[in-house]
């Protein structure tokens, strides 16, 4: 076998020591892991883009606050996040209401926490495997660039009881070493690309649910001023 065969991919990668070959398998996984996590998240901050601009218009089209309120109670299964933290403050608010005794400012101030804490909720499920997107964005270099380094002192190692060392003994050794440190950065760049933009998105969506709850909290407070 000559030089140019043994520094074919599938020669280097089978050639590789154990632990190069862990450390590649391990790559791999991450890879795959972060690849099906960023597809998920797209199509999941794609449908709260849509599900948000659909009751956006709903609500700002002048409809009815109750007629709103009993659509997302008959659909809560399939409803977005924003019909989500209305619903749970309008609930609250006309719970609050029907009680006797309770002021304006106690039924706004107990929609606005209604709503806070849907808010959270919603947002921990919009957050969820970013935090994976990160640690294999961040972790991955590095645990490729362990693999090269191991397979580098492997390659040298095996050199230890050569009188003469020349290039085509050295090159494969080198070289499998290197495929770690490549295969760890494919796993890192898509990750950062998806975790960067994905974290955007989301602190829009953020923005814009913040801006309807604090627009809400002034209409609710509205009605209970006009009784």
């Amino acid at each position: 076998m000559n030089v140019t065969q043994d520094l074919e991919i599938w020669t280097l990668v089978a050639s590789a020591s154990l632990v190069v070959k862990f450390v590649m398998a391990l790559l791999l996984g991450v890879s795959f892991m972060s690849w099906l996590f960023i597809f998920r998240k797209m199509f999941a901050i794609r449908r709260a883009r849509a599900e948000t601009e659909t009751f956006e218009k709903e609500f700002w089209g002048g409809n009815d606050l109750n007629l709103l309120y009993q659509g997302a109670v008959n659909n809560r299964h399939s409803i977005g996040s924003l019909e989500r933290i209305f619903e749970a403050g309008f609930r609250e608010f006309s719970k609050l209401r029907g009680q006797r005794g309770t002021d304006a400012s106690t039924m706004v101030d107990g929609a606005r926490r209604a709503m806070r804490a849907t808010y959270q909720r919603e947002m921990d499920v919009l957050e969820s495997h970013l935090s994976f997107l990160a640690s294999a964005g961040s972790v991955s270099p590095y645990v490729g660039l362990f693999g090269t380094v191991w397979g580098i002192m492997h390659a040298f190692r095996g050199l230890a009881n050569v009188q003469q060392a020349t290039l085509a003994q050295v090159a494969p050794g080198i070289a499998e070493a290197l495929v770690a440190t490549a295969i760890g950065l494919f796993a890192a760049i898509p990750a950062v690309v998806a975790y960067n933009r994905y974290s955007h998105d989301i602190d829009r969506l953020a923005i814009r649910f913040e801006s309807f709850m604090e627009e809400f909290s002034n209409i609710l407070q509205r009605q209970t001023a006009r009784g």
